[in-house]
């Protein structure tokens, strides 16, 4: 038996055929001699380990203020919004793309939508779904089955994308930021989806409990309801009680003030475009790890049971720009979604490739050079969605640099927006929501194909 354990043992050791082996005193030498102690390397270590923001000493002096904030086609804009510390960029986007329709029909200078609204239902609505999904998977291992451990890993979560708000938007409707302003549980919303959780999870795994018992279809039914008043009380004693019906007062730009009744959904109806859903738009990708002109899926990434998966057509970078050019010029803002931790100045608002030079910083090549490699080993990926409303375009009408409305108030960036280089998108801009029309001919056929679903613990998401 111990012979049998023992070349068990070296087998799993052996990968294509090198022995995995420790560190040893003779290897431990040798890497400690790599480190030759020069000026140059005894310089950096002096200023790396003294400073904590080591952008600021990675930063290419040269490279400030060579990108500007001028554009040749944008979109118009209606003031910079605030998601605080919460992960809503999704609504806050949403919203965005359609706040300069509703300036237009009611013809006033500024207009928000109340976020908190929407943040209650979603937060509501995911409950629901994580307890329709534990009683779906009742008879699942908990430890084992990589669905349940999914569920109960994070029941609810301010993430979300497009489909999500629409989701919500469908449902509930929408109202003005005045008739369910912002608390601090929705500025900040660490302590709310903690509480939530780990209420969801007690009430989660009494719901398996009494199914592994042999309750009834009833009793099962009766208790996750009761679980659902306790999820309604949390979020009201944390964001307040969402209308039924409001009254909206607002000036327009002529000066004269008028008063507005109306209900959440009739107030939605009413202002979005005749065609706005998910038959006119769709959500396209670039992930270069996965054919193209394919749709995806992805598998339980809703936030209502009913509701529609997050579902999006992979593309390559150069069509989903010409689609986005499109769109711009045609006045129409874009749901768009990036990874801005990489090459981002935030006291210039630039992300830029050649802005910081880390390995001349460190003297060493560290970085993976490959998007798709990137991606695999969760390097990068899309972590923050914002609206873009520019491009500027050089002698040829080629995109040179784009940029962003973000969600992160007027102090962030360039007063609130977000300038990019072209290449930059290609290295690190993921997702958009676009009209089908400014799509490609093989890029609207791709769309009748049949998607394939991917699971919602994906390497990409």
């Amino acid at each position: 038996m111990k012979k049998t354990l023992s070349i068990i043992a070296m087998a799993t050791a052996m990968v294509f055929g090198l022995e995995a082996q420790e560190i040893g005193n003779e290897e431990l030498v040798r890497i400690r001699e790599s480190f030759a102690r020069t000026r140059e390397d005894i310089a950096r270590m002096n200023a790396v380990s003294g400073n904590y923001d080591l952008k600021k000493l990675a930063i290419d002096r040269e490279r400030q203020g060579k990108t500007d904030h001028l554009f040749k086609y944008k979109v118009q804009v209606s003031g910079i919004t605030d998601q605080q510390q919460s992960g809503r960029c999704w609504m806050f986007t949403s919203m965005n793309v359609l706040r300069p329709s509703v300036m237009e029909k009611f013809n006033i200078r500024e207009f928000d939508f109340s976020h908190n609204y929407c943040y209650f239902w979603d937060m509501f609505e995911k409950s629901n779904l994580f307890l329709e999904n534990v009683i779906r998977t009742a008879e699942r291992d908990i430890i084992l089955d990589r669905d349940v451990a999914w569920f109960f890993q994070s029941p609810v979560n301010d993430g979300g994308v497009w489909n999500s708000f629409l989701n919500i938007a469908e449902k509930y409707g929408v109202v003005p930021a005045s008739a369910m302003p912002e608390t601090a549980h929705s500025n900040r919303t660490s302590y709310l989806t903690g509480f939530l959780n780990e209420y969801l999870r007690k009430e989660g795994y009494a719901l398996r409990e009494m199914i592994s018992e042999g309750a009834s279809e009833k009793k099962t039914r009766k208790y996750k309801l009761q679980a659902m008043k306790g999820v309604y009380r949390i979020l009201v004693l944390c964001l307040g009680e969402p209308p039924a019906e409001f009254t909206w007062r607002y000036e327009t730009a002529d000066g004269e003030v008028k008063t507005l009744t109306s209900t959440p959904l009739d107030f939605y109806r009413s202002i979005i475009p005749e065609d706005y859903g998910s038959d006119t738009y769709i959500m396209v990708m670039n992930d270069p790890t996965r054919p193209y002109y394919q749709v995806y899926e992805i598998d339980n990434y809703r936030n209502t049971y009913e509701g529609v998966n997050w579902k999006y057509l992979n593309l390559p970078s150069d069509e989903i720009k010409k689609a986005a050019v499109a769109s711009i010029k045609a006045d129409e803002a874009l749901y768009a979604s990036c990874d801005i931790s990489r090459y981002y100045n935030d006291d210039e608002g630039i992300a830029d490739m050649d802005i910081y030079d880390f390995e001349a910083l460190m003297g060493m090549d560290f970085e993976i050079h490959d998007k798709a490699a990137r991606i695999m080993t969760r390097q990068s990926g899309s972590a923050h969605a914002m609206t873009l409303i520019a491009v500027d375009t050089d002698e040829n009408d080629t995109p040179v640099k784009w940029q962003f409305e973000n969600s992160w108030g007027p102090d962030a960036g360039h007063n609130g927006y977000f300038t990019f280089t072209d290449e930059w998108f290609d290295e690190y801009m993921f997702r958009m929501v676009i009209r089908k029309e400014y799509l490609s001919g093989k890029a609207v056929e791709a769309l009748s194909g049949e998607s394939e679903m991917l699971p919602a613990w994906d390497y990409m998401f």
